[in-house]
């Protein structure tokens, strides 16, 4: 009925439209479907949450953050183009600056 060659050319066609697809969703272009890689921000970008700490590591974040977790406060420590900072919600800065000064 069709010949190898009929195959042959919808599978060509289908690869070339795959390939243009795949080309556009990974351009980087504001209209692409895929997401641009994320970038990092400063300390005022992140929201509703603000900084409270800029510790020196990793691991005194972590330190803060523990400290802050068992007092039921919720925290992130986030690389930020000031360095690491902790960040806090908002409505918690406050109740965490007593906690790391008490």
């Amino acid at each position: 009925m069709y010949s190898s060659h009929s195959y042959a050319m919808v599978v060509f066609i289908a690869l070339g439209a795959f390939v243009v697809v795949l080309r556009w969703a990974y351009s980087g272009r504001p209209d692409s479907l895929l997401s641009r890689r994320p970038r990092t921000g400063t300390v005022d970008e992140y929201g509703l949450m603000s900084p409270l700490a800029a510790p020196k590591d990793v691991a005194e974040g972590a330190e803060i953050g523990a400290q802050l977790q068992q007092a039921g406060i919720r925290s992130r420590v986030v690389p930020t183009a000031e360095g690491l900072r902790v960040m806090v919600w908002t409505e918690d800065l406050s109740r965490a600056r007593e906690v790391l000064l008490g």
